[in-house]
């Protein structure tokens, strides 16, 4: 299929109303078009379908006499597609209107062209009363589903709103540098050769930030390790569980393998970094590969230590834990259609089980680093408080950050701030 708006609304039905992940449903349409534009479109077409998927599914439903969710899936979110043209990617309404019927024709479905034309058009007549009338909702202003704003108000009632406009807001870019090849200041002359502005980040030791999207991975840098995009957020995890010289690292959760990489930039260590998934351990592989770095890799879960431990301590371990994720909304909009209320318990469970059985593999005197991409304080503050209970020989350990804030035994980033991705942290030491 040749029309850019017809593929993004398959991808975006995908997502949307069969529960595949953004990621998974993109990257082969994304394979399909040569046309760099034409990618470009839809990568925005489907990443601000997801993103405003909640203010727009929901007007369809004042806009149509007779539902298409349920039987014209794909037909339903080019409707939102359409929305999203004129509202979101401000692209001339007539424009919008008449490329969004020409793709209903291109989905086979031409006699609803005339339906999909009256909709949009009935929209630009009434569409400052359906604005007002959507705004009047916190769920369809915001386009975050409720159980997940009324969590953000009991948890950040001062930063609700904040909160809520970062995950609206596309992610801007970050790269890491690799020292092991380069210093920053030779990457930004070279990036600046490329027609790539970029500046070193004030804050972080390794973070470049580039003024703009650019295509990263056509750079000579990317293709030859020298760089890799990584979120500054993540970046930190790094500083913060200090691994140094000959030290031996567990890295419990390791895919897609940005912090594995980064720790094996910043000194020789022995490490081993484990994912359950054997999909997802293959991008650790090809991150490893593409950097020149090595580790041991294994598939197993960190929560059965019996199964692939040879009793060797550990002088480091980093947990990053399998999370709600609501911390990085902006970079992956689906989280808001896939993630429920009644996960975060689960996930909560998930995380005080990791830590358990890992905490017997620290060398007395060894750090772990708990870490999770959400701001709920369910999976962040009170897992690790419960964790300080239980275990007497565990410490805190206090450090201090440009940013975020003193949340229990650890620290939180909230999503934006310092132009960061939303990240908890807490340090733990092992009493000797």
């Amino acid at each position: 299929m040749n029309d850019t708006r017809a593929v993004a609304a398959q991808v975006l039905a995908a997502v949307a109303l069969e529960g595949v992940s953004l990621r998974e449903a993109l990257a082969p349409a994304q394979a399909g078009i040569a046309d760099a534009r034409d990618r470009a479109l839809l990568t925005a077409l489907a990443n601000e379908g997801a993103r405003w998927w909640l203010r727009f599914d929901p007007a369809l439903e004042v806009l149509l006499q007779r539902p298409l969710r349920e039987r014209e899936p794909a037909l339903h979110a080019l409707l939102v597609i359409g929305l999203v043209q004129i509202e979101i990617l401000q692209i001339p309404p007539h424009a919008a209107v008449a490329a969004t019927v020409d793709a209903a024709r291109a989905l086979r479905r031409a006699p609803f062209a005339n339906l999909v034309n009256a909709v949009l058009r009935r929209w630009l007549r009434e569409r400052e009363s359906l604005n007002a009338g959507l705004d009047r909702d916190a769920a369809t202003r915001t386009a975050h589903p409720a159980w997940l704003i009324g969590s953000m108000r009991r948890d950040w009632p001062e930063q609700v709103d904040s909160i809520l406009a970062a995950g609206n807001a596309p992610s801007p870019p970050m790269l890491r540098a690799n020292r092991r090849r380069a210093t920053r200041e030779e990457l930004v002359a070279e990036l600046a050769s490329h027609g790539v502005d970029a500046e070193s980040s004030p804050w972080l030791g390794d973070a470049l930030i580039p003024a703009q999207y650019a295509g990263f991975a056509r750079l000579p840098a990317f293709r030859d390790g020298r760089i890799s995009v990584q979120d500054g957020a993540a970046q930190l995890a790094a500083d913060l569980l200090d691994a140094r010289e000959g030290m031996r690292v567990l890295d419990a959760c390791a895919a897609p393998g940005g912090k594995a990489c980064h720790l094996l930039e910043r000194a020789e260590i022995d490490l081993l970094a484990l994912e359950r998934d054997p999909d997802r351990i293959e991008r650790v592989r090809e991150n490893l590969q593409r950097l020149g770095l090595q580790c041991e890799l294994r598939i197993a879960d960190a929560g059965e230590p019996s199964k692939w431990w040879d009793q060797r301590p550990f002088d480091r371990i980093l947990l990053d834990a399998p999370c709600s994720a609501t911390g990085v909304i902006r970079r992956h909009p689906d989280i808001k259609l896939h993630r429920r209320a009644g996960d975060i318990a689960a996930l909560a469970r998930g995380q005080s089980r990791l830590l358990r059985a890992l905490w017997p593999l620290l060398e007395s005197g060894g750090r772990l680093l708990y870490a999770t991409c959400s701001i709920l304080r369910e999976e962040n503050e009170q897992v690790i408080a419960a964790f300080l209970r239980e275990h007497g020989d565990a410490q805190a350990m206090g450090f201090a950050l440009d940013f975020g804030h003193a949340v229990g035994a650890g620290r939180q980033i909230l999503p934006g701030e310092g132009g960061l991705d939303g990240m908890y942290y807490a340090a733990i030491e092992k009493r000797a």
